[in-house]
């Protein structure tokens, strides 16, 4: 199944949400970079849930994220630069193999050598069904 994203501009892109599955994360280039977007399920309550102090970089998912369905972040590693893959590591959402950072559903870092969590873009939902990054 493909999604469909128009860019509005070179700083924007919309995509349509009801392309991407509960559950299921979608990769899309944005600015030269990836940025993945998740269709949230089961997760956001155990994200919702975490202790701050389990944290390297203490941000609770409520300040992360506009819509708890989704979580929209950049899909670059915050140690080295490099792209994590999806749905992999030991939290089960983002993991960078090249030097082992491991993210959570909200795009926290929880293990490895990251310093901080995934960049969350700006972005507004215009209608249900549509986000615009940028």
């Amino acid at each position: 199944m493909s999604a469909s994203a128009d860019v509005l501009a070179l700083s924007k892109i919309e995509i349509k949400l009801s392309d991407i599955p509960e559950g299921k994360n979608m990769t899309f280039k944005w600015r030269g970079k990836p940025l993945f977007v998740r269709h949230r399920t089961e997760e956001i309550t155990a994200e919702q849930n975490i202790d701050l102090s389990e944290l390297w970089d203490p941000q609770h998912d409520k300040d992360r994220i506009t819509n708890p369905t989704w979580v929209i972040v950049t899909g670059v590693c915050t140690h080295l630069g490099c792209v994590p893959i999806t749905n992999a590591g030991d939290y089960g959402r983002y993991y960078c193999p090249c030097h082992g950072s491991h993210y959570d559903a909200s795009g926290r870092i929880r293990k490895g050598l990251a310093p901080l969590n995934l960049e969350v873009p700006y972005y507004e939902f215009p209608d249900e069904d549509t986000v615009i990054v940028g």
